[in-house]
């Protein structure tokens, strides 16, 4: 079984989706869980039905004061931090010649400026400790271009060049980088999704559930200090890529 007793992770987009799911996984693995999340309300009511080993830090990542109070808080509440995931981050598909620039800014601007700042101001505290795991939430559209979605796709491509790099940068400061990399799963960032879609989708077994996605990041962090998984792929079976 997977053990993570004693150690402490830190969850961006803590309060819904794949973040909580990984907050619930990594908390029934014995750690002590810090769900991020710019939304209080949703992140207070995460945590109050996770329970003891779950502590909230509301930071809004595009706004670079709040980034900056993110670590001391995490230090201040936890006491330590072995593992950070970075994770929020928003979707838009559709076609490019109908496409809203305006949105792309937002989208690019969390899942590219907002995960690197977030990652840039943990390291850190993890190279001066000798030890620690980054995860980045990217998506198999950070390797396969999807057709329907030529923004969201950019953003993961930039996530998976920022992943390997940093990665070869810190593999000698004890810190492990890596990405998991899912398909199409349940969450609220396929809400622009039509409903026909979404349905075909249930219907053959095209979606995966966040949980899937957790457990997978917990295989990550709980691998021999020697190895390093540096993409993780997950598809759901009914997935041709």
């Amino acid at each position: 079984m997977a053990d993570l007793s004693g150690k402490v992770v830190a969850i961006t987009g803590g309060a819904a989706g794949i973040g909580l799911a990984c907050a619930r996984a990594a908390r029934d693995a014995g750690a002590t869980v810090v769900l991020i999340d710019r939304d209080q309300a949703a992140l207070e009511a995460a945590c109050a039905d996770l329970g003891s080993g779950a502590v909230p830090v509301v930071t809004d990542l595009t706004d670079r004061e709040s980034v900056a109070r993110m670590l001391p808080q995490i230090l201040e509440q936890a006491g330590r931090l072995d593992a950070f995931l970075a994770n929020a981050g928003a979707y838009v598909g559709g076609d490019v010649l109908e496409g809203d620039p305006d949105v792309w800014d937002r989208v690019l601007n969390l899942n590219i400026n907002a995960a690197f700042r977030s990652v840039h101001a943990v390291l850190p505290h993890m190279a001066a400790q000798g030890s620690g795991d980054v995860i980045l939430t990217s998506s198999v559209a950070g390797v396969v271009p999807v057709v329907w979605e030529p923004i969201y796709t950019a953003s993961k491509h930039a996530v998976q060049a920022f992943t390997h790099t940093v990665r070869r940068q810190m593999s000698d400061k004890g810190v492990r980088v890596g990405a998991i990399l899912p398909g199409p799963v349940v969450t609220s960032l396929l809400d622009d999704w039509p409903q026909e879609k979404m349905d075909q989708a249930l219907a053959e077994g095209s979606l995966m559930q966040p949980e899937e996605v957790a457990d997978c990041v917990v295989f990550m962090l709980t691998r021999p200090r020697n190895v390093t998984i540096r993409d993780l792929v997950l598809l759901p079976n009914a997935v041709d890529l």
